[in-house]
């Protein structure tokens, strides 16, 4: 059986605590081990394969894999344990994206709730009557340009920082004004997609769903989605109707980076106004009821911790530069692609295939260390979002090539024989 690689702390390499914290987190789920992230996680899958999840056809493969997959997402992000089963089930009724119900909303509430509990199933169903997708594009991530995101995350960071450590607080500032105008501290009022009736929505629910639309849309979007909606700019505003793409398509990585950027610099000024409302209404126990303050807003790892805008040209230009390097390399040769591959990270750092397709490149050429800084930052990148860019491969085999070539640059070595490459594959 595969040993776990080792990964221990070195001058050069500062990260490798961090990296082997994060693969001791990812390794139940590479091994199958689920029972080990939570003892009833088996028999919900089984639950969840038995009313035919595996059958259903979703976006990048079958219902079944993407739920579970958001829930490994969502793991891994460390969210609460309610936002993971949510995860787990969080189309079980079906809702405003998809018509997958495979649980009837008029029945299957308590037996979903004797599943994952009633805190989960609120959630479960919240998110599959809330008309999500105008709520989180609409009413959040249309109001604001990519520029006034970077500001206001500047201009957060420093209020926060003063409420917490001054006690200064201003609710003038225009940052806090805009949010709590789309977001008011007692939450929002959404119709049910189905009947029309009034839903309150709380704030930190409204974040919640952020965070899952952030987990669902990087499991599932690929090229096939650019093509449906013609998102040819990078901006994913569902404006095209390409209906006749044909499924999967090429493919090519997704340009859902710059939606998912913006939606989690959004989850942030969530956050930090939260942080702020707390801060300010320290001992007054009095109208803070439906405000769901007892569910957590962890801070998901991507896009340094949602700090970070992806801007949409560059997004374009970095997918466009590595799928050059790594499908037309019969244009340029090897000696052509670390050009475009290194052009590519420096337009999109925040994605890990990039860095892995690098790594191979060098240790191919005899440049070890080189090689494994970039399989080091590739591995740490694709184990932080728990999904893959490039949906080509699954997200186990990418970590899998990756930790063979951190390995084989440690040993300094690497094959000079096609039969030396396809024998590639233990990890020690």
């Amino acid at each position: 059986m595969p040993s776990s690689l080792s990964l221990t702390p070195s001058q050069n390499h500062p990260e490798s605590d961090y990296l082997q914290t994060l693969l001791e987190s990812a390794r139940p789920f590479l091994r199958g081990e689920l029972e080990s992230v939570d003892k009833n996680l088996p028999s919900l899958v089984s639950v969840l394969r038995s009313v035919g999840a595996g059958e259903c056809w979703h976006k990048h493969g079958s219902f079944l894999d993407h739920l579970v997959d958001i829930y490994r997402i969502l793991k891994l992000w460390k969210a609460q344990d309610s936002v993971c089963l949510c995860g787990l089930f969080h189309s079980a009724y079906s809702n405003s994206y998809v018509n997958l119900a495979i649980f009837h909303p008029s029945t299957g509430r308590d037996t979903v709730r004797a599943h994952v509990g009633e805190a989960a199933e609120r959630l479960i169903h919240l998110f599959c009557i809330v008309p999500r997708q105008p709520l989180i594009h609409d009413d959040l991530l249309f109001h604001y340009t990519d520029s006034e995101l970077v500001e206001h995350l500047k201009l957060s960071e420093i209020s926060l920082t003063n409420a917490k450590e001054k006690g200064l607080f201003s609710e003038e500032e225009g940052w806090r004004k805009k949010i709590q105008s789309l977001l008011p501290a007692d939450g929002i009022t959404v119709k049910h997609i189905k009947t029309g009736e009034d839903v309150p929505v709380s704030r930190r629910i409204v974040a919640i769903f952020l965070l899952m639309t952030m987990a669902d849309f990087s499991d599932q979007l690929f090229g096939f989605q650019d093509l449906l909606f013609e998102n040819s700019n990078g901006r994913l505003e569902f404006s095209g109707n390409n209906f006749s793409a044909l499924w999967p398509g090429d493919g090519k990585p997704g340009l859902w980076m710059n939606s998912i950027s913006r939606m989690g610099a959004i989850y942030t000024l969530i956050v930090r106004e939260e942080e702020m409302f707390m801060e300010e209404s320290k001992g007054d126990h009095n109208g803070h009821d439906g405000r769901d303050e007892e569910i957590e807003l962890v801070m998901p790892p991507v896009f340094d911790k949602c700090t970070k805008v992806l801007d949409a040209s560059e997004q374009v230009v970095a997918r466009e530069l590595y799928w050059e390097a790594v499908c037309d390399r019969s244009k340029r040769g090897l000696e052509g692609a670390e050009e475009p591959l290194l052009m590519c990270i420096e337009k999109n750092p925040f994605v890990g295939e990039p860095h892995v397709v690098l790594s191979q490149l060098y240790l191919s050429k005899g440049r070890f260390e080189e090689g494994e800084r970039e399989a080091e930052k590739g591995l740490t990148l694709m184990l932080e979002w728990g999904s893959t860019w490039d949906k080509r491969m699954s997200w186990e085999g990418w970590i899998a090539w990756a930790r063979v070539l951190l390995m084989k640059a440690k040993e300094r070595s690497w094959p000079q024989t096609s039969w030396g490459i396809l024998n590639l594959g233990l990890v020690r």
